[in-house]
């Protein structure tokens, strides 16, 4: 018995160019150049906070938002965040904090 080939279940009608990643809020793939990567840091008060890289070389893991409110919104109604730094959370019961990402998106608007 041969086996069939499995085709994807929806292809791309437009492939996009260059390197492509997913969105954390809305789950949308897009062009890396279209999404802001974050990165697990440090906020102003020197908790553990998501942090913007606006130049995309930060060491470590990150991850991949549309720079909008609606994304950054469903990111933290989801908890997606914590979930694609795959950070853990602390003892004390204190998560990643959002907010620096969440001033630098309502800055762009």
């Amino acid at each position: 018995m041969a086996r069939q080939s499995i085709s994807p279940a929806e292809p791309d009608v437009f492939p996009l160019e260059g390197p492509v990643r997913t969105c954390i809020g809305c789950r949308q793939r897009a062009a890396k150049r279209e999404l802001l990567r974050v990165t697990a840091g440090s906020g102003a008060d020197g908790r553990p906070a998501v942090v913007p890289d606006l130049e995309g070389t930060a060491p470590g893991r990150g991850a991949h938002l549309h720079p909008t409110s609606g994304c950054y919104d469903l990111a933290v109604r989801r908890k997606a965040f914590s979930r694609a730094l795959r950070f853990a959370q602390s003892a004390g019961g204190t998560g990643l904090s959002s907010v620096p990402v969440g001033e630098y998106v309502a800055s762009l608007h």
